[in-house]
Parts: structure tokens; sequence; C-alpha cells
């Protein structure tokens, strides 16, 4: 299956399309921010429909910065909890080709890409019998690159040790 023709995971939509599938509800949030704060709706709760997962931003002034920071924790929760099909047989996004120059993986948690490498990541994890090594090489990365970039989100060294204490493999430092 070419990269076209795969299915696109939830994390790697644009936003538009993302947007498409949730309602977006503002509201209001105490705490540090100014008298602002409280009188205007600037948080912002965004809820994917098909999963009921959410994403929400409230730690700026600006609903903007908030809509924004409520899209990118939307996309990690996708990428930690929906899990894509992928063929070992297929190279990896072209995303991820781009990323993982030279053996080397090289992304912001704060980027926009970060959630759709991470889904990929975690797609192929499982994919491989939860085998960091096998995973590796299909990303074409080293397993300690692999490992360097899952330690980046807590929640995903979490999700990988206790699928891999499942199997009876030992956890990933």
């Amino acid at each position: 299956m070419s990269d076209a023709a795969r299915e696109l995971h939830p994390a790697a939509l644009s936003e538009t399309l993302l947007l498409r599938a949730c309602t977006i509800r503002r509201t209001r949030r105490g705490g540090p921010g100014g008298q602002h704060r409280n009188k205007v709706e600037t948080a912002v709760v965004i809820t994917h429909a098909p999963t009921g997962l959410q994403g929400e931003g409230s730690e700026r002034r600006s609903q903007d910065l908030n809509r924004q920071a409520a899209v990118q924790r939307l996309r990690v929760k996708l990428a930690l909890h929906v899990r894509g099909a992928v063929s070992l047989n297929d190279l990896p996004s072209e995303l991820w080709q781009a990323r993982a120059s030279g053996g080397k993986l090289r992304v912001s948690t704060e980027h926009a890409d970060y959630p759709a490498l991470l889904a990929e990541a975690l797609d192929y994890f499982f994919a491989t019998d939860r085998d960091i090594s096998t995973a590796s090489r299909h990303l074409g990365v080293s397993a300690s690159q692999l490992t360097k970039f899952l330690q980046q989100a807590p929640q995903a060294i979490a999700l990988v040790n206790a699928a891999r204490q499942e199997r009876g493999l030992r956890p990933l430092q």
C-alpha cells in the first residue's frame, strides 16, 4: 500500500479535517492570568466525537493560543489511544522518512508533526508484537533513537512498557 493510499491516523489529519470530527467548547478557567481570565471565555476544550478523547487549553489569555494548545494535546491523545493499521511490507510515511534522515529522528514535542510521528511509531511498535528492535528497523532508526523518541512523552513510554510487560518483556529504560 502506498503512502497516499494508507488511511491517515487522526493525529496526522490537517487541523481542518480533524476539527470536522470534533466539537469545540469555550469556557472560563481560574488561575493566574489577570482580571480578563475569569471574565472572558478563553479556555478551549476540543472533543473528538468518534473517540470521546479531549484536548484542553486554558493557560493563555488568548483563545486562539489555547485552541492551538488544545488541538496539539488532542492529537497527542489520539496518537496514544488510537491504533492505525500498518503493513510491515510498506515504507514508513513520507513525514517519518523526512524526519528520520540519517537514522536519527528529529522533532520537538511541541512541533505540529510530533503527534503524527508518535502515532506512527506506536503503530509500528504494536504491529511488530511490541519488539522495539524490529519496529525501529522498519522505521529506519536505531532502537535507542526510537526509545528516546518514545521517552519524550511520559504517557507513551508508560504505554509501551505496560504493553511489553504484558508480553513478558523487560521495560525500556
